[in-house]
């Protein structure tokens, strides 16, 4: 059975100290289904709840920005860390907590911006002499490390770090590596999950799947996602408005049954493709009828989601030249949205090459192993 840190606050009671603020969302939750706000209340005096994007309760759109607001269930405040102005802790916010506690469940994937969260909260805590506790929680990918890392030039909140894709590595098993290279010295503790080994996923850690967002319904879905979320930088629907974001890929353009034929064709082991015709209800295309695919997992293990994203967005610009589009930068003298995602402005090249960027992605994961090995909590085995 593994216990994750909000599992064991009575054990770590000494970390929470002095006047506590938590940022967390719905996956802050015990093993017993206990809200991680419910449980610090009872051992700490708890007065201030943070917000990432999506919001504490979850209520809030991916991308939506918003304001300071009341928590209704705990009487809490709440300050927004995703707000128009910016995405740190403001001098007052600081000035308002001791210790900060940090429980969110990820994806385990560079995109999800909530590591981005966690890395200017440690950095702001530095500076202004605050602790930080990081109840951990397992990566639901486990160890899995792929694709290449993110460019300087390249970085957002989407991307703020330079780890590769899939970085296989737990939240607090992250907070010690960026800790540490950065040299924030930040006053950093983490609260270890029990029971967990660097190989477990998902699937062994006997627990119910709780959403990190709306659009990550599954575990199956995270599995695809760091492929996948790629088409959120073009013309094409990564899915969100349909019953299967993320595993359904598509546009008005696209010939379903053509599309499949061809994905099938390509070298993408732990997936295959069936033709599928959707309608948005929400994002790219809502309201128009788009032909595309539906991907299925065969095997997780054997999996290559970056891999197979690239391959499929590569197929896609060859099939379709004259419709196929990067989506433009957000503002003006910006870089495209999908440079951000992949950390890289490759793609923006007419005669990028998929497989020379594969082969860069792989030594550069094989590189990244390495130097994450000397942050790692959890031994291969118990």
């Amino acid at each position: 059975m593994v216990l994750c840190g909000a599992d064991r606050i009575a054990e770590f009671a000494h970390f929470f100290t002095g006047r506590v603020a938590l940022l967390t969302s719905p996956t802050g939750r015990t093993r017993d289904n206990r809200s991680t706000i419910e449980v610090l209340k009872n051992h700490c005096d708890l007065i201030l709840l943070l917000a990432p994007e999506h919001g504490v309760r979850g209520d809030k759109p991916a991308g939506a920005l918003f304001s300071d607001e009341l928590d209704e269930e705990s009487r809490l405040p709440v300050r927004s860390l995703y707000t128009k102005d910016s995405k740190r802790l403001s001098r007052e916010t600081l000035e308002k907590f001791d210790t900060l506690v940090y429980d969110i469940a990820d994806v385990g994937c560079r995109y999800y911006t909530f590591i981005s969260t966690l890395r200017y909260c440690m950095e702001d805590c530095a500076a202004a002499g605050k602790r930080l506790v990081v109840l951990d929680r397992p990566n639901p990918l486990g160890d899995r490390v792929e694709g290449g890392l993110l460019r300087e030039d390249c970085a957002s909140f989407v991307g703020s770090y330079p780890l590769p894709v899939c970085y296989g590595l737990t939240c607090g098993e992250l907070a010690r590596m960026m800790n540490g290279e950065l040299g924030c010295g930040c006053d950093l503790h983490i609260v270890p999950c029990g029971g967990l080994t660097r190989q477990m996923t998902f699937r062994d850690w006997n627990h119910y799947w709780v959403m990190p967002s709306l659009n990550i319904p599954r575990y199956e879905t995270a599995l695809l996602y760091p492929g996948t979320c790629l088409f959120e930088g073009t013309n094409l629907s990564e899915g969100r408005g349909t019953a299967d974001p993320f595993a359904i890929i598509g546009a008005p353009y696209v010939r379903s049954e053509e599309l499949a034929r061809a994905f099938n064709d390509l070298d993408c082991p732990g997936v295959i493709a069936t033709p599928v015709y959707f309608t948005p209800t929400t994002s790219k295309h809502q309201g128009t009828l788009c032909g595309g695919i539906h991907l299925h997992i065969t095997d997780e293990a054997g999996l290559e989601p970056v891999a197979m994203g690239v391959k499929l967005v590569d197929l896609l610009r060859r099939m379709y030249p004259e419709d196929f589009r990067l989506l433009p930068p957000f503002r003006k003298g910006g870089k495209h949205f999908l440079s951000l995602l992949a950390g890289h402005r490759d793609f923006e090249n007419h005669d990028w090459d998929a497989e020379a960027i594969l082969s860069r992605y792989a030594q550069e994961a094989e590189a990244f192993r390495a130097r994450k090995e000397p942050y790692e909590i959890y031994s291969k085995e118990n």
